[in-house]
């Protein structure tokens, strides 16, 4: 076992090393081999691919250290997830901009919905569809963590700034939102039974 975890460290390691310094596509499993020492028959023992390690790296790097109810609140796994990401924010902008089936996104979305449904398990309507607001979160903050750690936003922001920024938006809009549909409700109070 002590073997087998070194090995998918070694390979873990070249993988990080390589893709901070090539694109995706332009890695091969020799290539990761090469750079580590260890042949392409260890590699496929450990993985069906390379789209397999990242996702791996991701898996023991982060979610498997999670344990979700030793969180008060969603804010603090997404506080927790973002300094993740932006101490190994090189790899993870090398893994997010990987295209195509098994991509890293794929598998980020896929760990990530069932972790959202769990934080809006009280908040979600009980008439609404689950998936719907789960996925709508989801994509949201997917996309903000790309465009975050591309440095997309135009200013410098480590992680609690990042998530800090981010509440205060939901925030916002939510009181935004919630102001507007009570002018709505009050307007219909005040129309005159019978107009349009």
């Amino acid at each position: 076992m002590a073997d087998s975890n070194a090995t998918k460290n070694a390979l873990a390691a070249s993988m990080k090393k390589l893709m901070i310094r090539r694109p995706f596509e332009k890695i091969s499993v020799s290539d990761i081999c090469n750079d580590c020492g260890i042949n392409r028959k260890s590699f496929y023992y450990h993985f069906r691919d390379k789209y397999d390690l990242v996702n791996w790296i991701f898996y023991t790097g982060f979610v498997g250290e999670v344990d979700l109810f030793s969180y008060k609140t969603g804010w603090d796994l997404v506080e927790d997830i973002c300094t993740y990401f932006y101490r190994e924010k090189e790899f993870y902008r090398a893994a997010l901009r990987i295209e195509g089936q098994n991509s890293f996104r794929d598998y980020l979305i896929e760990v990530a919905t069932p972790v959202v449904e769990f934080f809006l398990k009280d908040v979600i309507p009980e008439n609404e569809s689950d998936s719907v607001f789960a996925t709508f979160i989801t994509d949201g903050f997917l996309t903000a963590l790309i465009r975050w750690l591309s440095g997309g936003y135009h200013q410098e922001m480590d992680a609690s700034q990042f998530v800090a920024k981010m509440k205060q938006i939901i925030v916002t809009l939510g009181d935004n939102l919630h102001q507007e549909a009570w002018r709505n409700t009050q307007s219909e109070k005040r129309r005159p039974e019978g107009s349009i």
